[in-house]
C-alpha cells in the first residue's frame, strides 16, 4: 500500500501519490491535514488537548491516519513549608509534618514527558475504528502506560480515564496531578456512548470498570477479592458549539468484605454522584467546576485514592462502613491573547469516616485524612504551535482527624516542546 507522510502544521506537504495537478494537491492535501486534526482529537484522551500529533502518516485515499506524537517537558521549582517529594504530582494527602531542617526542596524534573501513538482506520466511514496509546516517564524516568484503548462505533475498551470523571473540565495547570477534588482515574473499562438530539448536543455514557478498591480492616475483618465490576452512567449536555457543556454523572459499586466473626462475606452498597462542566463567562473568560459526593467512593476522588478510606472500621472493628466524602474545585481561566493566558482554581476534599477504637487496624483513627485544600495560579505562553511555557504558584494543607496539620507551597515554571 502507498503511503504519504505529511506534517500536521499550517504548511503542510507531502508526496503526490494520487498523480493530481499542483493546484488541486494542495487543496486535497489542506483538506486531508483537516480530517485527520479533527481524527486524533476524537481518539485522544478527554482533555488532552495537546495529544494532536503534528505528524502523521496517511494511507492511499486517506483510508487511515497514523500519527506520532508527544512532548519533552521540563519543570522546576522549590517547595517550602513541609515540603513533597513528588516535583510532578501536587498531592496533598501526603504533606505532612517537615523533618528539622528540611523545611525546603529544590525539584527538577522531565518525567512529564510523553510520547504517543494514535490511529485512525475508515475514517470517513461510520465503521470506523481507532486506537490510542499514550505514555509518560513519570515512574522515575521508566516508560508507564497512561492510556491505552480502541474506539469503534460509540464503544471504547482498554485503559482510560473512569467514564465517572470529566477530565476534560479540568483547569490547566503545571502540576501533572491538578486540584485535589478532581476524579481523573485511571482503570480497566468498557463503555458505549450515544449522541442525541440537536446537533449532538446530548450524549449519554455507560459502562463497566474494573473495581478500585481500597479499605482498612479492622480487628474483625479482613479484604476479598472484588467480583463485581463499577458501574458508571453519565449524559452530558453541550452548547456554544461543542465548546461548554455540563455534566451529570453517577457510579454504583458493590463493595465487599469478609466479618472474619461470622465467617462470611459481607457486601455493602457504595455510590456517587458528581456535576462538571466548563463555559464561556464572558468572551475572554472561562469557568470550571467539578462537585462529588458519596459513599464508597473514595478512590474515585484522586487525592484519597489509595488512602483505604473505601471502607473503614466501625466502632470497635468489628464491622465495616462506606466513608462519606466529597470534594470539589471552581476555577477561572482567563485570555489575554489566543497565546497568553492566567487561570486560578481552589479546591477542597473532605472524608467523614467515623472513629474507631480498634488497634488492629491499618491506620488509627487520628492519623486518617480529615481535610484538604489546594490552591494554584499561573500564567502560560504558547509561543508557537511547538513551544509552550509557564510560570505557577501552589499552596496545599492536610489536616487529620486528630487535628494535626502540615502545608506546603511550591513555585515552579516549565518549558515543553511538542511534536
Amino acid at each position: 500500500m502507498a503511503a504519504a507522510a505529511a506534517i500536521l502544521a499550517p504548511a503542510a506537504n507531502a508526496d503526490n501519490v494520487h498523480g493530481i495537478g499542483a493546484d488541486d494537491h494542495r487543496s486535497t492535501n489542506t483538506s486531508l491535514r483537516e480530517a485527520a486534526i479533527e481524527s486524533f482529537q476524537e481518539t485522544a484522551p478527554e482533555g488532552l488537548d495537546d495529544a494532536v500529533p503534528h505528524f502523521a502518516i496517511f494511507g492511499r485515499q486517506g483510508k487511515f491516519y497514523l500519527g506520532i506524537g508527544g512532548s519533552v517537558k521540563l519543570t522546576v521549582g522549590e517547595d517550602w513549608g513541609a515540603p513533597l517529594e513528588n516535583p510532578n504530582n501536587f498531592t496533598t494527602s501526603e504533606i505532612t509534618p517537615a523533618q528539622p531542617g528540611s523545611k525546603e526542596r529544590f525539584h527538577l524534573s522531565a518525567q512529564q514527558s510523553s510520547l504517543f501513538v494514535d490511529f485512525v482506520a475508515f475514517p470517513d466511514n461510520k465503521n470506523r475504528i481507532s486506537a490510542y496509546i499514550g505514555l509518560n516517564l513519570l515512574n522515575n524516568y521508566v516508560p508507564v502506560v497512561q492510556n491505552a484503548y480502541v474506539k469503534w462505533r460509540g464503544f471504547k475498551a482498554g485503559y482510560d480515564y473512569t467514564a465517572f470523571s470529566d477530565n476534560a473540565a479540568l483547569p490547566p495547570t503545571i502540576d501533572y496531578e491538578g486540584p485535589c477534588g478532581a476524579t481523573p482515574i485511571t482503570v480497566p473499562t468498557f463503555t458505549y456512548t450515544h449522541s442525541f438530539g440537536k446537533a449532538d448536543c446530548l450524549s449519554a455514557t455507560v459502562g463497566i470498570e474494573l473495581p478500585q478498591y481500597s479499605v482498612t480492616t479492622g480487628r474483625e475483618t479482613s479484604t476479598v477479592t472484588q467480583s463485581v465490576p463499577d458501574v458508571p452512567i453519565s449524559l452530558r449536555y453541550r452548547w456554544n458549539g461543542g465548546d461548554d457543556w455540563v455534566k451529570l454523572s453517577a457510579i454504583a459499586r458493590n463493595l465487599m468484605y469478609r466479618d472474619n466473626a461470622a465467617a462470611r462475606n459481607v457486601d455493602i452498597l457504595g455510590w456517587g454522584v458528581e456535576l462538571s462542566g466548563t463555559a464561556a463567562i464572558l468572551p475572554q473568560l472561562r469557568g470550571f467546576w467539578t462537585a462529588v459526593y458519596g459513599r464508597g467512593v473514595a478512590s474515585y476522588i484522586q487525592d484519597l485514592s489509595g488512602l483505604g478510606l473505601d471502607l473503614t472500621p466501625s466502632g470497635d472493628g468489628a464491622t465495616m462502613k462506606a466513608s462519606p466524602t466529597w470534594g470539589g474545585y471552581a476555577g477561572l481561566q482567563y485570555n489575554f491573547t489566543d497565546n497568553v493566558y492566567a487561570s486560578a482554581t481552589y479546591s477542597h476534599v473532605r472524608n467523614y469516616a467515623r472513629s474507631w477504637s480498634d488497634r488492629a487496624s491499618e491506620t488509627p483513627f487520628g492519623d486518617t485524612y480529615r481535610y484538604a485544600q489546594y490552591a494554584v495560579a499561573n500564567l502560560f505562553w504558547d509561543i508557537n504551535s511547538y513551544i509552550s511555557t509557564g510560570v505557577e504558584y501552589i499552596y496545599g494543607r492536610r489536616v487529620n482527624c486528630d487535628g494535626k496539620q502540615a502545608h506546603c507551597n511550591r513555585i515552579q515554571t516549565m518549558i515543553q516542546v511538542s511534536f
